[in-house]
């Protein structure tokens, strides 16, 4: 059985594997070196200083996944949008993770009183862009290779959903 829960501390050396082996092997994060624990815990009190959910979806003690959401943009006219973020480890992927995860992070995003949340999807991940179209969000922008990553421009889309 998956739960879904706040992350907490404890959590943060999975959640970092998690966001290594994604950054090595995916498009789906456009870091190209893998970061450290250190960082990984200054983004995580950073989270708990905005207020910002970080939830996680957990299996017999193993983290499956993490999301959160992040300011869309630094300008207080956007203080009512935000991105969001999922990550699910790589043996469960395509097992519905992220579907999970997903509609308690919408609910956090309305209690926090925001009124749109966006998803930066690189073009090819159709797997996320499915997750995020059956749960509401519209494709909004394509932007042909704004990124570069492992010998490839790649393109980015975003999709939104008005909560």
């Amino acid at each position: 059985m998956v739960t879904v829960r706040n992350a907490l501390d404890k959590d943060l050396p999975a959640m970092l594997e998690i966001y290594n082996e994604i950054i090595l092997n995916t498009m789906a994060v456009w870091h190209e070196q893998p970061h450290t624990l250190a960082m990984r815990e200054e983004w995580f009190l950073l989270k708990k200083q905005q207020g910002f959910p970080v939830l996680v979806a957990e299996s017999n003690g193993l983290i499956l996944g993490f999301c959160t959401i992040a300011t869309f943009r630094p300008w207080s006219g956007f203080r009512f949008t935000v991105e969001n973020s999922v990550y699910v480890r790589a043996e469960s992927r395509g097992q519905g993770v992220a579907k999970l995860l997903l509609p308690p992070l919408i609910a956090a995003a309305k209690e926090l009183q925001i009124h749109a949340m966006v998803a930066g999807i690189e073009a090819t991940n159709e797997a996320s862009i499915a997750v995020h179209e059956k749960l509401g969000f519209i494709e909004v922008a394509h932007f042909k290779e704004v990124g570069y990553k492992f010998g490839r421009w790649m393109d980015l889309k975003f999709l939104e959903l008005i909560l």
